[in-house]
């Protein structure tokens, strides 16, 4: 029986006939005590020379897993972490909070009404893939004032919202904030 913090990290595919069914397998094993929390992670190798990467994308998966459910069972492939926000829940989240912190700046510390109203403009406007008109209906405003929110979230970034570069980096910002709990 795994004891409290049992993780299981899995490199490669099972050969054909050799092992079970992994995802019937770890629903038995998450199943057998509830109250503890497994996590695991899967890489795929098409080859022995792959199995060193196979293990270092079933170590991701894993910290994708321990960060996603950190209080329930989760198994996840490597291979589904295919959006950026799925991305980064594998980086260890002091690295997360410390990049967010370094690009967004003063606008990351809460408590602000101000700067929470220019990110949650700036979440909106990219969103809204840096449409200006759209950004001003979501959030009810107009687009002048839409202007000048995203001139302020450039003055205190230093990033410019018309590059693509910049843009991702702010959208990784966001993403890579610490999740706040919700209030009653």
């Amino acid at each position: 029986m795994a004891g409290p913090g049992r993780r299981i990290a899995t490199a490669g595919r099972p050969a054909a006939g050799v092992a079970p069914d992994l995802p019937a397998v770890w629903a038995l094993l998450s199943a057998a005590e509830p109250s503890v929390a497994l996590h695991g992670g899967t890489g795929r190798a098409d080859s022995a020379e792959g199995l060193n990467g196979a293990l270092a994308q079933a170590r991701y998966a894993l910290a994708s897993a321990r960060t996603t459910s950190p209080d329930a069972s989760a198994l996840i492939d490597a291979a589904s972490l295919t959006g950026l926000g799925t991305l980064l829940t594998g980086i260890p989240a002091e690295v997360r909070t410390a990049f967010s912190r370094t690009v967004l700046g003063p606008l990351f510390e809460a408590g602000n009404p101000s700067f929470a109203a220019l990110l949650e403009t700036l979440e909106i406007f990219l969103a809204c893939d840096g449409s200006w008109s759209r950004t001003a209906e979501a959030l009810h405003l107009h687009v002048n004032t839409v202007h000048y929110r995203v001139q302020r979230v450039e003055h205190f970034t230093g990033r410019d919202l018309s590059s693509l570069y910049d843009r991702l980096d702010l959208r990784a910002a966001l993403l890579c904030r610490p999740r706040r709990p919700a209030r009653p």
